[in-house]
């Protein structure tokens, strides 16, 4: 083991911590999946239905397989390496690339950054003009700036409100649940949908393409591994509320399928940019469409909430490895939170706002994660020959094998467009990465070394 691994390592087990390690099991275990059961499913089945007709449930249930390798992968790692970072610290401990380590992480920004920007934009659009008619773009930065607020308040009380939000989210999907078995044993459902799929389609290749879009709806639990340094004992306590959150949201949304296609046919729910809102409408149990509406804007504001706190925990941890300025590192001195990373991923998020039309940005950021959880998987393979002195997971070689595989496979429906600017942001950081170390040639710390 080279002496810079021998210091990470000393790092992972013996130095002071810098955050605090406010999140328990509980707590963890709603903050995945609050941050999985986000916004997308509220409009995900009707997009499904015109893949998959009404065997919804099929895609979902594929998705989740597949969502379950690569957070298989994540176990490992954060449980090994429980620092915050997530996967830009297991790209450079595993490929010793600071260059690689920092696109992996500047993916991730990139990622998380854009989609708070457009979840502030949905927030502050039609569900907010259901109560309050005020412009979008000035009512997203005023959201994004109370999300920041709250990020910064702590850990602690970022993940209970999302306790709270968590709570009436999952409660819009199991309405929907309950609506669907009220309709069908009422004799106006037909369960008989749930196994039909489009005419003329081959059900194999409609499952595909119905999985690769349902797996847009399991994306989110990497963001737990930007907070491993606030979980308390991460090594048993990580790997249960990850597949436990990932496998409750699984059946949530297999339910949700069935459902949605016994009450709706097919083509009305493709017809339908609020599927959800017309399933619990058409079922006739009585309840009125602003509180549906209310739960939606809800679900929203959770994730942006989540996607916050992962951007500036990323930047944090990025910051601590010298794969960004260390001034993102500071915390402040009472409630030990990056302030600084805080402020810079909100800013960057409520300039993204300016721009409004997000819908390429977005089809991006699902890209942009595949090749993120391609590199994690790999790390996992490579770091086996590391070894740490405390007790930590480890998941089947299998796992992460056939982790990049399904990765490789949702690339390959990505277009031309969004592979395009996927490169173009990913030049842009490589040369944001080159510049940062030539500032650090130039300016050198008192003992000699690089001052990032």
């Amino acid at each position: 083991m080279t002496s810079e691994m021998q210091a990470a390592a000393s790092r992972d087990t013996g130095s002071p911590e810098k955050l605090k390690r406010k999140i328990t099991g509980p707590l963890l275990f709603l903050f995945i999946l609050g941050d999985v059961l986000g916004a997308g499913i509220y409009a995900l089945m009707g997009v499904l239905a015109g893949e998959v007709g009404g065997a919804l449930w099929v895609p979902l249930l594929v998705a989740l397989l597949l969502a379950l390798l690569t957070a298989g992968s994540y176990a490992e790692l954060v449980t090994k390496y429980p620092r915050a970072g997530g996967a830009a610290v297991f790209a450079e401990r595993a490929f010793g690339r600071p260059l690689l380590s920092f696109l992996v992480g500047f993916c991730m920004l990139a990622a998380g950054i854009t989609s708070a920007a457009g979840l502030s934009l949905a927030f502050s659009g039609d569900y907010l003009a259901t109560f309050v008619d005020v412009p979008a773009v000035p009512a997203a930065i005023v959201f994004l700036g109370l999300i920041a607020l709250l990020n910064a308040r702590g850990i602690s009380e970022s993940v209970k409100s999302n306790v709270v939000m968590t709570v009436i989210e999952l409660s819009g999907l199991l309405l929907v649940i309950i609506a669907g078995a009220v309709a069908v044993g009422a004799g106006r459902g037909d369960v008989g949908r749930v196994g039909e799929f489009p005419a003329g389609s081959v059900p194999a290749m409609a499952i595909l393409g119905g999985a690769i879009i349902a797996y847009y709806s399991f994306v989110g639990f990497e963001t737990s591994a930007n907070v491993a340094e606030e979980i308390r004992d991460p090594s048993k306590v990580y790997p249960k509320a990850l597949f436990g959150a990932l496998i409750c949201a699984g059946l949530v949304y297999v339910l949700v399928g069935i459902a949605s296609a016994a009450v709706l046919a097919p083509g009305d729910l493709a017809e339908s940019t609020g599927p959800l809102l017309e399933v619990v409408s058409a079922a006739g149990i009585g309840v009125p469409e602003w509180a549906f509406s209310a739960i939606a804007l809800i679900a929203v504001a959770n994730g942006a909430l989540l996607t916050m706190i992962m951007s500036s925990r990323l930047t944090y941890g990025m910051a601590e490895q010298g794969l960004l300025p260390r001034v993102f590192s500071r915390v402040l001195p009472r409630r030990r939170t990056p302030w600084v990373a805080i402020v810079a991923t909100t800013v960057a998020a409520m300039l993204l706002t300016l721009i409004g039309d997000l819908a390429t940005l977005a089809e991006t950021v699902v890209l942009l994660l595949l090749v993120v959880f391609i590199s994690t998987n790999v790390a996992v393979l490579v770091l086996r020959r590391d070894t740490v002195a405390h007790p930590h997971f480890r998941v089947w070689t299998a796992v992460p094998v056939l982790g990049v595989g399904s990765c490789l496979l949702l690339l390959t429906q990505q277009t031309a467009k969004v592979w395009l600017f996927a490169a173009i942001l990913l030049a842009v950081g490589a040369a944001l990465f080159a510049a940062a170390k030539a500032a650090s040639r130039r300016a050198p710390s008192g003992d000699g070394a690089p001052r990032y």
